[in-house]
């Protein structure tokens, strides 16, 4: 995680953002008075929160636990999906 100062970050803030959104690295940026914060990209903001969601249920977080197990485990299948009437890609 890149941490940088308020100074730093508003002489430089479209670098700044770019690099978070690029290198999926989120930023602290620090503050001399207030609470510091965190600059992250949207889309792993979203990950973050579609993560916390799923594992927020204890049901849901225990087998998705046991999926990652068995994945670990090698005891996994490749499957064809079926395209449910949709037409197929080319080839």
């Amino acid at each position: 995680m890149n941490v940088m100062t308020y100074s730093e970050v508003r002489a430089s803030f479209k670098q700044a953002m770019d690099d978070v959104c690029r290198h999926h690295d989120p930023t602290v940026i620090t503050r001399q008075r207030g609470e510091h914060v965190v600059m992250m990209s949207l889309a792993d903001y979203n990950s973050m929160e579609e993560t916390m969601y799923l594992l927020g249920n204890p049901v849901n977080a225990e087998r998705l636990m046991r999926g990652v197990e068995q994945v670990k485990a090698g005891k996994t299948k490749i499957r064809e999906l079926a395209n449910h009437g949709k037409p197929e890609s080319p080839k």
